[in-house]
């Protein structure tokens, strides 16, 4: 096991003259005057580390196993390097080769490899620079997302994978049964007799764990939830998943404001601590994947939002004179095109949109004083548009119920959640923050099979 102290990010701290061993996954070797210049990664950082063996040092039998994709072990001494952007390498006496890779076969050469071949060899992608740095990134984001709420008092909880209530009303579920699918039993009317399954009843993936987060905030204040979501929606574009990654807070006492506030906090936290600790891995996305990233990030860092209500940016866009892909009306949801022209060319900040219709939110947005109004909030960011998505929650049984019907969603799996409203209920708020979302703009990438690990999409489950 590589211990702290002594990953590659550690050993360049280590002072010229120390007696080391590095282990990794070597990415490069060439040869050259009897000397051989091997590049080795362990992951824990962007820079690769030069190990140089000079002629006779390894037997050749071991030398013949160290190429591109082995798995090595080096031991040696730090030395001062010439080479430009490498302050020091490693100068081999021994080496352990743990697991050869057949050089001939290891799809990972020194070459340029599109994104749709590296998706297809997901077992090693990690390998590359590229992805190196997209988990990287990602492993700050998440440790950034705990920190952010930990230090603020908030609980962490684990809300249910398996479900019996759709929290959107999208109907796009994923079905959880036992039942044989094939010939599962029926009742008279020919319906499917759900009370043999393992559950009773129907059961799904979540699509979010928001509605059990109210359970715990009506109970421990402020609490947030922190896994993976479901959408069975077959959609095969570059910004949608079927299994995707949800950070979802919720706060008791806290109205629309609050909500607003805590979430602008939030993003400018997390961007501020993967520009602190994510330096060479945004520099690397800057050069080749989205030239902007860094300066972008670094704005919405530091800037102030922009609070508007969707009313206001309706009349916003059709003053534009523009001729949208898609229509500009009240009533109609704000799409990606006029997202991005209100942050980028209007008001040139991130902002925070409010009180959308009524008809084309989730049921469970609290009814503004108009009726035809909720309280709810996107907030949207240059380059992407919409990054977070909120509300302040209805805490009025009646005015539920109603909300409920309208929606045209049965009361009876919602039941324990009207209770909530009869038992001690009060103002709160909560809202939503995609992950993969988050990690297409910190990183540029453009699509969001390249910011998870193993992507799960319509016909592919693979890894």
């Amino acid at each position: 096991m590589i211990k702290p102290g002594e990953y590659i990010r550690d050993i360049f701290a280590q002072p010229v003259g120390t007696v080391l061993v590095a282990r990794g996954w070597v990415k490069t070797r060439r040869d050259s005057k009897g000397i051989s210049f091997v590049q080795i990664s362990d992951g824990s950082c962007f820079t690769d580390l030069q190990v140089v063996i000079e002629a006779g040092t390894l037997p050749p039998e071991t030398l013949e196993q160290i190429t591109t994709g082995a798995c090595v072990e080096f031991t040696g001494t730090l030395v001062e390097s010439p080479a430009p952007g490498q302050p020091v390498e490693l100068k081999a006496s021994g080496c352990t080769v743990h697991g050869a890779a057949h050089p001939s076969s290891y799809p990972l050469q020194k070459k340029g490899h599109t994104m749709e071949f590296l998706r297809e060899i997901a077992h090693l992608r990690p390998r590359a620079n590229t992805f190196g740095a997209v988990f990287r990134v990602r492993n700050a984001l998440s440790y950034a997302i705990h920190r952010f709420f930990q230090d603020r008092g908030f609980i962490y909880i684990h809300t249910p994978i398996i479900t019996t209530s759709d929290c959107e009303g999208a109907g796009a579920l994923f079905q959880v049964t036992t039942l044989d699918v094939a010939a599962p039993p029926r009742l008279a009317d020919n319906a499917v007799d759900y009370t043999h399954d393992f559950f009773g009843k129907p059961a799904y993936l979540a699509v979010s764990g928001q509605l059990e987060a109210e359970i715990l905030a009506l109970a421990m204040a402020n609490v947030y939830t922190f896994g993976p979501t479901f959408r069975a929606e077959n959609s095969n574009t570059p910004r949608h998943l079927a299994e995707f990654w949800m950070v979802e807070p919720e706060m008791a006492f806290c109205d629309l404001d609050d909500d607003v506030e805590l979430a602008q906090e939030f993003l400018q936290y997390i961007i501020r601590y993967v520009l602190d600790t994510c330096e060479a891995d945004l520099a690397f996305f800057a050069k080749r994947i989205e030239p902007t990233v860094v300066e972008t990030l670094e704005h919405v860092a530091q800037a102030s939002f922009e609070r508007i209500t969707y009313t206001e940016a309706i009349r916003v866009l059709e003053a534009s004179g523009r001729s949208w892909e898609f229509p500009v009306e009240w009533g109609s949801d704000l799409q990606a095109e006029h997202e991005r022209y209100l942050t980028e060319e209007v008001f040139r900040r991130p902002v925070v949109v409010t009180d959308y219709p009524r008809q084309i939110k989730a049921f469970y947005m609290r009814v503004n004083d108009d009726e035809k109004t909720v309280r709810a909030m996107d907030v949207l960011v240059p380059r992407i548009g919409e990054i977070i998505g909120g509300s302040q929650r209805e805490e009025r049984p009646q005015v539920l119920r109603e909300r409920l019907k309208e929606c045209g969603l049965p009361e009876e799996p919602y039941w324990w959640y009207l209770q909530l409203r009869e038992y001690g209920t009060v103002e709160h708020a909560g809202f939503g923050l995609g992950v993969e979302r988050m990690m297409m703009y910190l990183t540029g990438m453009k699509n969001i099979r390249d910011v998870i690990p193993f992507p799960r999409t319509p016909g592919s489950a693979d890894f």
